[in-house]
């Protein structure tokens, strides 16, 4: 289930992008919910098992979609409305699968259409995204606060490169271990 609500993180993205006047997403066959078009073999299904073996937790992610930022017709805005549309995706996830629990659990559970643990493995997808989508809004890069605390900030943006449309985020790390001109830090403190 976390592969779906990743992808469809991942789809919300181009879709935002998209609406925008991007068409990068589209052209490179991404504009889909197909999960096979947003595997990353590495944070999809290497790093994935390798942790879920060896130490018991699940951590990954889908392939990032690609965008311009420069194709968005709304160039104040557009990294802010393509940066928060995945984690909004999220919680639109959470919310229709805690409504759908709140309202028809008791029913379904006492005619027996429908087993309790069902209704438990909803509220756990429920819980996962809402956690999706709180980690998503952390402000470091690759991650989509970065995208959203660094809106209307053209001159930091351009200065930690975070744009990585890639998913890389070397630029990050570079900049923030010191060995780029500009610390991290002191482009968060502009």
């Amino acid at each position: 289930m976390i592969i779906f609500s990743a992808v469809f993180h991942e789809y919300a993205h181009g879709w935002a992008a998209y609406q925008l006047g991007d068409t990068t997403a589209k052209d490179a066959g991404r504009l889909t919910l197909n999960p096979l078009r947003h595997l990353d073999p590495v944070g999809t299904v290497i790093i994935p098992l390798f942790l879920l073996f060896t130490s018991g937790i699940f951590i990954g992610w889908a392939k990032p979609v690609p965008y311009n930022p420069n194709n968005l017709r709304d160039q104040k805005y557009g990294n802010l409305k393509v940066g928060i549309a995945g984690p909004a995706a999220n919680v639109l996830i959470a919310l229709i699968l805690g409504l759908f629990i709140r309202f028809f659990s008791g029913y379904l559970v006492i005619t027996n259409i429908l087993p309790l643990i069902f209704f438990d493995f909803l509220a756990l997808i429920a819980y996962i995204n809402i956690f999706l989508a709180l980690l998503n809004l952390i402000p470091l890069p690759p991650l989509d606060g970065s995208k959203i605390i660094f809106c209307g900030r053209k001159d930091a943006y351009k200065k930690l490169a975070i744009v990585n449309t890639d998913g890389s985020g070397a630029q990050f790390i570079e900049s923030a271990s010191g060995n780029d001109s500009t610390p991290f830090w002191e482009i968060i403190a502009e």
